[in-house]
C-alpha cells in the first residue's frame, strides 16, 4: 500500500490517540494475541531467519585518501561483514538487511532500460551505502504485452545484470497488477493488451462493486480457475510467467536474485481493490467497499450460501455496508452496536469473502513454490497496512479489503498459517507510521497493527519483512522502522532475536539523494545492520558516515544528476 497523502505525514509530533473506543480495543487485542516465546532458540532461528553479525573497525577512514571507490567498497565490505547474510540466514546478533525498490518505470514499455546512466550510478551509490539490494517490479504487462506465451525480457535483462556487477541482491516482484490509479504510481503500465481485450468481451473478468464499477487493476479471483484468458486460467497464466522467469533467469537464482515476491492482487498486494484512489472513487480514510460482485464471485457465493443451508444469501453482498467515502457508523453493517457484521449473515458473509482471498493465494503460492523449489530463492507475499479504523470494533476498511480482522477475531493469523504452509516470507507495509501522526478521530492505529501482524507471524512460525508505505527521509521514521523491525512486542522479547529478515525502502528517486536525506539514510542502513542489541545513538552513526559521506559526494551527485534528467 502506498497512500502518499500529505495529511497523513502530518507534523512529527502530537498527542497519542486518545479513546474509549481505541482503548477497550487494544487491551482485548493484546489479550488476544499474546504469546509465550517458543523455549527453543533453534525454532526462533528457523521461524525468523535470524543472521550473524560481525563487529569490526571501519575501514573507510583507512582508506579515505584513495579516492571515492575505494572508500565506497570499503564501506560496504564492512557493512557486508556486519550485516548478516539474507541469502545463508542464521546466527546470534542480528541486524536487518535493507532492500531498495527501484523506481516503477525502470524498464520501458520499449522493453529497454530507463536512464541507463542514471540506473548504474544509482545502483553502485546503494551498493557503497551498504543496501543489501533492490526490488524491482517485473511487469507482466511488459514482459507478456504483445501474445500469450510471448515473453520479452528485454529491459530486465541488464537491470539484473548491473545488479550482480554491481554486488546488489535482487528481490524480483512478479507483478500481475496494472500500474496507475493509486498513489504514488507515477507511471501507467496497463495488463498485456490481450488480457485487455479478454476483459473487454468479458466485463465480469474485472473486480466490481455493488454499484457496478468495474475496477481493472487486476483479474478478479472469482474467475481463478476459469480458462477465460485465451484458454488459459489466470492462474495458470501467473505459473506460467513465473516459469519463464525462472527459466530465463536461472543462471542468476539463488545468488543474484534472492527473493521472488508474488503479486496476488492490486498494488501487488493480497486484496481487493476496496479503495481504489483512481478518479477520485475513494480517498482516505473511508471505509472502502466489496468488490464480489462479477458474475464469477457471486456464482462462488451462492453455492456457499447453499452448503451452509442459507441459500437466500447467496444473491448479493451487504446491501447496508455504506458507500466508499463513510465512516463505520455511517453504516448499518458496520456500526459498533448491532452491526451486521457482529450477526451470523455478517460471519458467514465475511468468512467466505476473506477464505476466497486465502484460498487466491494458496493457488498462486503453490505454484510459486514447485517452480522456484531448490533454486535457494525465498518467497514472499505482500499484505497492505489498513491502519484507519483500526481502533474501532468492526475494522471497516480491512474487511472490505478481504482481512477479516476485527475487535474479536485476529484475521492476520489466517494470513500467516497461509504463507506459513509455503515457506514464504510475510511482508508487510506501513512500518514507518506512528500512531499519533495519524488522523485521531479516523482511529487510525499503525503501530498497533504492526504489533497484531508480528504477533500472528511469530505464532504461525513465518518470517516477517517491512516495508514503508510512505517516502520518508526524516530520522524520526528511520527510528520508527528501526525499533519496528527489532519486534520488540511484549515484555518476554527481551534478550531474544526476533527481527525482521528484511526491509525494503521506498523508494529510489532523486530525493533519496539530496546531500541531507542521502547521508541520514546512510546512517539509518547502518543502524539496521548492527540490529536491535545496538544501543548507539543516531547522531553516533550519522557522525561516524560523514567522511564517507564527503569522500563519496561525486558518486552520489551523479546519481542524483542522472535521475533528474
Amino acid at each position: 500500500m502506498a497512500l502518499n497523502l500529505s495529511h497523513q505525514l502530518g507534523a512529527f509530533a502530537g498527542t497519542p490517540i486518545k479513546s474509549r473506543e481505541m482503548t477497550t480495543a487494544t487491551s482485548v487485542t493484546s489479550s488476544s494475541l499474546s504469546v509465550s516465546p517458543p523455549p527453543s532458540s533453534a525454532w526462533i532461528h528457523k521461524a525468523l531467519n535470524l543472521n550473524h553479525k560481525a563487529r569490526g573497525m571501519n575501514p573507510v577512514l583507512a582508506t579515505a585518501r584513495a579516492g571515492p571507490s575505494v572508500a565506497c567498497k570499503a564501506f560496504a565490505v564492512e557493512t557486508t561483514e556486519e550485516q548478516r547474510t539474507y541469502k545463508e540466514g542464521g546466527g546470534r546478533n542480528g541486524g536487518v538487511p535493507v532492500f531498495v525498490m527501484m523506481p516503477l518505470d525502470s524498464v520501458t514499455m520499449g522493453n529497454n532500460v530507463n536512464r541507463r546512466k542514471a540506473m548504474k550510478a544509482s545502483l553502485e551509490a546503494l551498493k557503497s551505502a551498504g543496501v543489501e539490494g533492490i526490488m524491482i517490479d517485473v511487469w507482466w504487462g511488459l514482459v507478456e504485452r504483445e501474445s500469450p506465451g510471448g515473453y520479452n525480457w528485454g529491459g530486465y535483462d541488464e537491470v539484473l545484470e548491473m545488479a550482480r556487477k554491481v554486488g546488489l541482491k535482487v528481490q524480483a516482484v512478479m507483478s500481475f497488477h496494472q500500474c496507475g490509479g493509486n498513489v504514488g504510481d507515477s507511471v501507467t503500465i496497463p495488463l498485456p493488451q490481450w488480457v485487455v481485450e479478454e476483459v473487454d468481451n468479458d466485463p465480469d473478468l474485472a473486480y466490481t462493486d455493488q454499484w457496478g464499477r468495474r475496477n481493472h487493476e487486476y483479474i478478479s479471483l472469482g474467475a481463478d480457475t476459469v480458462p477465460v484468458l485465451k484458454g488459459r486460467t489466470p492462474v495458470q497464466c501467473y505459473s506460467d510467467f513465473m516459469r519463464a522467469f525462472g527459466d530465463n533467469f536461472k543462471h542468476l537464482l539463488g545468488d543474484t536474485i534472492v527473493e521472488i515476491q508474488v503479486g496476488m492482487g492490486p498494488a501487488g498486494e493480497l486484496r481487493y481493490p476496496s479503495y481504489p484512489e483512481q478518479d477520485g472513487t475513494w480517498k482516505f480514510p473511508g471505509i472502502g467497499a466489496f468488490q464480489c460482485y462479477d458474475k464469477y464471485s457471486l456464482s462462488s457465493l451462492k453455492a456457499a450460501a447453499e452448503a451452509y443451508g442459507k441459500p437466500e444469501w447467496g444473491s448479493t453482498g451487504p446491501t447496508d455496508a455504506g458507500h466508499y467515502n463513510n465512516w463505520p457508523e455511517d453504516t448499518q453493517f458496520f456500526k459498533k452496536e448491532d452491526g451486521g457484521w457482529n450477526t451470523e449473515y455478517g460471519d458467514f458473509f465475511l468468512t467466505w469473502y476473506s477464505q476466497m482471498l486465502l484460498d487466491h493465494g494458496e493457488r498462486i503460492l503453490s505454484s510459486a513454490k514447485s517452480i522456484f523449489e531448490n533454486t535457494g530463492l525465498k518467497i514472499s507475499a505482500k499484505v497492505a497496512g489498513i491502519h484507519w479504523h483500526y481502533g474501532t470494533r468492526s475494522h471497516a476498511p480491512e474487511l472490505t479489503a478481504g482481512y477479516y480482522n476485527t475487535r474479536f477475531r485476529n484475521g492476520y493469523l489466517p494470513i500467516a498459517q497461509m504463507l506459513a504452509r509455503h515457506n514464504a516470507i510475510f511482508n508487510f507495509t506501513c512500518i514507518e507510521m506512528r500512531d499519533h501522526e495519524q488522523p485521531q478521530d479516523a482511529l487510525c492505529a499503525p503501530e498497533q497493527l504492526v504489533n497484531q501482524v508480528a504477533l500472528a507471524t511469530l505464532a504461525a512460525e513465518v518470517p516477517l519483512a517491512g516495508e514503508n508505505a510512505l517516502p520518508r527521509y526524516d530520522d524520526y521514521a528511520h527510528e520508527q522502522i528501526h525499533k519496528a523491525s527489532a519486534l520488540s512486542f511484549d515484555q518476554n522479547s527481551e534478550g531474544e532475536n526476533r527481527e525482521m529478515c528484511a526491509f525494503t525502502y521506498l523508494r529510489m528517486n532523486p530525493e533519496l539523494f539530496k546531500a541531507e536525506n542521502w547521508g541520514k539514510f546512510v546512517g539509518f542502513v547502518k543502524k539496521m545492520g548492527e540490529g536491535r542489541d545496538s544501543h548507539r545513538c543516531w547522531e553516533e552513526v550519522e557522525r561516524e558516515t560523514e567522511h564517507f559521506l564527503h569522500v563519496t559526494q561525486p558518486l552520489v551527485q551523479e546519481a542524483a544528476v542522472s535521475l533528474t534528467h
